[in-house]
């Protein structure tokens, strides 16, 4: 891996700085949203002994539920290319060491890999992976793994 000394200026960084804190205070409110729907739907749930009512809403808090995992994760990548900002490491490819651009960084702030690093790694075992020249889904930042949801359904949970 070739390091490179190279970083963004303090005038950029604050640019990014405030579109991440923007991204921030938006996903706090829908993370808010979304436990407030949980929460409402476990209040009002009522076992009516009807079989499709009880899946209806079993659905409905699985959906919500998994939007909730994945706005959490979402917070903290966020969170962590906020910390990235303050140490004045954001932007650098964690795989190449060289300036992530500036246009994937403005729709995606949380990335840590350039595009060239995030497509030249292979997957393996990934479900979505037909063959080599197949399309794939590789944004690691926003799969959520196992254990991780099993500790955000515990925070989750404990704070109801």
């Amino acid at each position: 891996m070739a390091l490179s000394s190279a970083r963004y200026s303090d005038e950029e960084l604050e640019e990014f700085k405030g579109l991440i804190e923007e991204k921030i205070t938006k996903t706090k409110q829908e993370v808010e949203f979304l436990k407030s729907q949980i929460t409402e739907s476990h209040e009002n749930s009522q076992h009516s002994g009807d079989w499709t009512d009880e899946s209806s809403l079993h659905t409905e808090m699985e959906f919500i539920s998994n939007s909730l995992l994945r706005q959490q994760q979402f917070l903290r990548n966020l969170e962590l290319a906020h910390m990235r900002v303050h140490n004045k490491t954001y932007g650098i490819c964690s795989i190449t060491g060289q300036l992530i651009d500036k246009e994937r960084l403005r729709l995606v702030p949380h990335a840590t890999k350039s595009v060239e690093a995030k497509n030249a790694r292979p997957i393996v075992n990934s479900p979505n992976t037909v063959s080599d020249n197949s399309p794939r889904l590789t944004d690691e930042e926003l799969v959520i793994k196992p254990e991780e949801r099993v500790q955000l359904q515990k925070e989750f949970f404990e704070n109801i």
